[in-house]
């Protein structure tokens, strides 16, 4: 397998170290070409994970996203789901044919309000069968450290999945494979926006009896919206309580290394989500996240009340500590 990675942030440089930890040369698409000259010449990316250092060697650096892909038979795509639409527009139709894409990609294109197979079925007719997912709870700092780390692919394929989960297996890096690649993005999606809420109960001066009991009704009300996705029978058992869902919801609300839950503890303490995005100066997949999933949740009509009232603390101005005592009246 011919692997090209696409995005030059902190994900996308963490998933570069795991697969040239394991000696495969990668195609990656870095869009700024000084960058590309200085991780030459510096072996680590100067603005991301400057910590992690590469064999050189195994890079093949590329600010042409269309030369990438054709020397790439599996392209993961780790560019933050804000930019991904544009960065993808005006790709000739067929430039996926007969690709594997994986995607690394924890939130939903906020033009289309679509996630990423979505996008790639309606704008290149890839078929689901081609898709994978990446996903759980790996902080791309905890990777540059080789911090042991479980990471989940998701496929209809199994075989193919197997495969390709086959190549990320490090001692440092253990991997999982499920089948259910609808289901553990919008884990991913929602996960970031019940941790935007934990940092805003944290910059609000909530304990962490007040956070464990937040979180639980989170997992609930996660449950409940991903078992009203479903697009297959019913018939094939989920454990909602594993690392891809649960897992990644826990770390992501408790964890320091989170950009969520930093962005909703400014916001906490008072910031407007202007100055918080000016002061993080990194993406937060949960702002944009919140307003997508209040939108789709008009045809999935479950019942979240906490994502909902963080959707109009971001969007439609509600004051946090009025949300919050909103949210406090729902827990149970």
């Amino acid at each position: 397998m011919k692997f090209g990675i696409l995005g030059s942030g902190s994900w996308a440089t963490a998933l570069a170290k795991i697969l040239t930890d394991n000696e495969h040369s990668i195609h990656w698409w870095v869009r700024n070409e000084v960058t590309i000259t200085q991780i030459e010449h510096r072996r680590h990316n100067p603005h991301y994970l400057s910590s992690a250092y590469f064999n050189t060697k195994l890079l093949f650096l590329n600010n042409y996203l269309r030369e990438v892909i054709a020397l790439s038979d599996v392209l993961v795509i780790a560019i933050p789901s804000a930019f991904a639409g544009n960065a993808l527009s005006g790709l000739p139709k067929d430039i996926f044919k007969g690709k594997k894409i994986v995607s690394a990609i924890k939130g939903i294109l906020p033009e289309t309000n679509e996630l990423l197979n979505e996008f790639l079925e309606r704008n290149f007719e890839l078929p689901l069968n081609d898709y994978f997912t990446l996903l759980g709870p790996c902080h791309a700092e905890e990777v540059a450290s080789e911090k042991l780390s479980y990471l989940t692919f998701s496929g209809i394929d199994g075989a193919t999945t197997q495969n390709i989960a086959d190549h990320f297996q490090t001692d440092y890096i253990n991997t999982l494979v499920n089948f259910d690649v609808i289901g553990v993005q919008y884990a991913a999606v929602l996960k970031n926006i019940y941790a935007l809420g934990a940092g805003i109960a944290h910059g609000l001066e909530y304990g962490d009896n007040f956070l464990s009991v937040y979180i639980a009704n989170a997992a609930s009300e996660m449950t409940k919206f991903l078992q009203n996705t479903r697009a297959d029978d019913g018939k094939q058992e989920l454990n909602y309580s594993s690392s891809v869902y649960l897992g990644d919801l826990l770390v992501t609300c408790y964890s320091l290394y989170s950009r969520n839950r930093t962005f909703g503890n400014m916001l906490g303490k008072g910031y407007s989500v202007r100055a918080a995005q000016l002061e993080l100066n990194m993406v937060a997949e949960g702002y944009n996240a919140s307003k997508c999933i209040n939108y789709i949740n008009q045809k999935i009509k479950a019942d979240i009340p906490i994502a909902s009232t963080i959707y109009q603390i971001l969007w439609e101005h509600l004051p946090a500590h009025e949300g919050f005592s909103q949210i406090e009246a729902s827990l149970v």
